[in-house]
Order: structure tokens, then sequence, then C-alpha cells
């Protein structure tokens, strides 16, 4: 069996040893950093993702043809985990795993943006990405490549095979704030800025508390008198809104409490155009976004 290393809260670093032969797992309520384990076979990887409780794992040791049998393996026996991120040169590979909370995390967020956009009649303009897997934009021939939680882009630029998504969602309950920071940061650089928003959306089991965090990216400009390179200015993610939702015992029914009002998605961003007559950005309302926290709440 593949052995549970010591937690880290920065899955990509891995400098821990590892601390047993068999997985001791951690009920993701005690902390937010995830299991790590080190690779040793595609058999023990599987049976490990078949006994934990949380929605995250951290691989290490993972080499480009150990990450081709993994993937070829995963399709094989139909398993329905994803990888959130290979990292070929650091043979790290971090797994998320579909647990309840996790898909409504995610899942509320896209749909509640999904159901505005059928109501408007643009659903056919639009195209839903989900999992699919996507590559590094340069090459990276050894399959660095990563898989969101919620994605999609409009059906004209973005319907073609591989294209990459301008809206991404990832949702994270054992792995860190600064974790899912930097699945963010990796689809901006990763798609060469084509995905123009990320949501995150992270369960605190502490605090008892969802945190959404939007994300897009704008340009820094360049020093004066610096070189300029092929682009007349850099580009580096940005954090647009950021709303907290808590849930009140106290009241009867149960209530939440939402910080800094409704959350806004740009039609521009979205569908890379001005918006034209009749259309706009979406906004789910602190109303909608406090039914999604119930629903959240519900699948504890």
């Amino acid at each position: 069996m593949a052995s549970i290393a010591s937690r880290s809260a920065e899955p990509p670093s891995f400098s821990a040893s590892l601390a047993s032969t068999r997985p001791t797992l951690v009920d993701s309520k005690q902390g937010d950093d995830p299991p790590t384990i080190r690779f040793t076979n595609v058999q023990d990887l599987f049976d490990t993702i078949n006994c934990i409780t949380e929605d995250f794992l951290a691989v290490t040791h993972v080499s480009p043809s150990h990450f081709t049998e993994i993937e070829r393996e995963r399709e094989k026996q139909r398993r329905k985990f994803r990888f959130r991120r290979y990292d070929s040169d650091r043979q790290i590979l971090l797994i998320t795993i579909p647990t309840d909370l996790h898909e409504a995390l995610h899942l509320g967020l896209y749909m509640g943006y999904y159901t505005q956009l059928a109501r408007s009649g643009r659903e056919n303009s639009w195209r839903s990405i989900g999992t699919a897997t996507r590559r590094a934009q340069h090459g990276h021939p050894r399959g660095d490549g990563g898989e969101g939680d919620s994605t999609g882009g409009p059906k004209l630029e973005r319907g073609t095979k591989d294209a990459w998504p301008t809206l991404v969602i990832e949702a994270g309950v054992s792995e860190s704030l600064n974790g899912l920071r930097n699945d963010m940061r990796w689809w901006f650089a990763t798609s060469d800025h084509q995905v123009k928003i990320v949501l995150l959306a992270k369960f605190e089991h502490a605090r008892r508390a969802i945190i959404l965090e939007k994300w897009e990216e704008e340009a820094t400009g360049t020093r004066s008198g610096a070189m300029m390179t092929r682009h007349a200015a850099a580009v580096q993610p940005v954090l647009q809104q950021i709303n907290t939702i808590t849930q009140d015992l106290t009241a009867d029914p149960v209530s939440y409490n939402v910080t800094s009002g409704a959350l806004v998605l740009e039609f521009r961003l979205l569908f890379l155009r001005d918006p034209g007559p009749g259309e706009g950005d979406f906004v789910l309302s602190v109303q909608q976004l406090e039914g999604y926290a119930d629903d959240v709440w519900a699948v504890l």
C-alpha cells in the first residue's frame, strides 16, 4: 500500500519524509492540509483513493511514464477521480476526489450561472467543457496538464477540441486556500491567459464558512526604461471580489450571512466581446448565494 507522508500546508513542496508504510488518513475537519503519499504502483494508489475520506490527495514521485500508466488505468477502470494538476518536472500529481461536499461547492455556482444563461436564451452560444483535460500550451510532451471542476467558454471562439475555457471554477475542502490560488495561477499562465475568470470556492470546517474568491488578470505595465517584451504590458492575477458565507445557527430556520453582496461575472470576459442589446453581466444575488450555501451545508 502507498505510504502517507506527513502533511504539508503547501503540497507542491513535499519536503517531509515518509511517516509509515500504510495510509493513516486524517479527518479533513482537523485541518486544511491534504494527505500526501509517495507513489509506488497504480493499484496501491487506487486502493488509497478507495479508502480516503477527503477530496484531495497529493502524490509524489510520479514519473511521466507513471502518469501515463495512471491515466490509462483510470480510463480502463472508469474511475471518477480527477487530475487536478500534474507537474512532470517535479513529479507531483494532485488528485481531486469528487465527494458530495466538493461537488456541491463548484456545481452550485456553475449551475447558478448556467441557469441565468438559459433563461436569457443564450445557452446555445455557450460550451460547457466540464472536467476535460487541458495540456500546457508550450510543448511539455511529458503530459503536464490539469482538469478543472467546472469550466466553459463561448462556443464560437472556444468550441473546438482542446480549446481553453474562459471560466474556471475550482473547489476545495481539504486543499488549502493557498493551494487553490496556485491552481488559479496555473490556469491563467498555462492557458497563455486565455482563461479570463477563475472562481475559487473553499469550505472551511473550523469557521463553518464558504469563501468565494473571484480572480481576473489585469495589465501591470512595465517599469520606466525597462526593456519591452513581445507584450506591451505584463498581466497578473488580481482578486476582484471575495464573499464569505457563514451559517447562523441561532436563527430558526437556519440562515446564512453573505458578505460583499452579489457575485458578478462579467459578460465581456465570459464571451470575449462587449454585451449587445439585452445582454449584460451575470449576477448571483445574495439570496441565490444563500440558497447555494444551504445546498452545500445539506451534504455535510
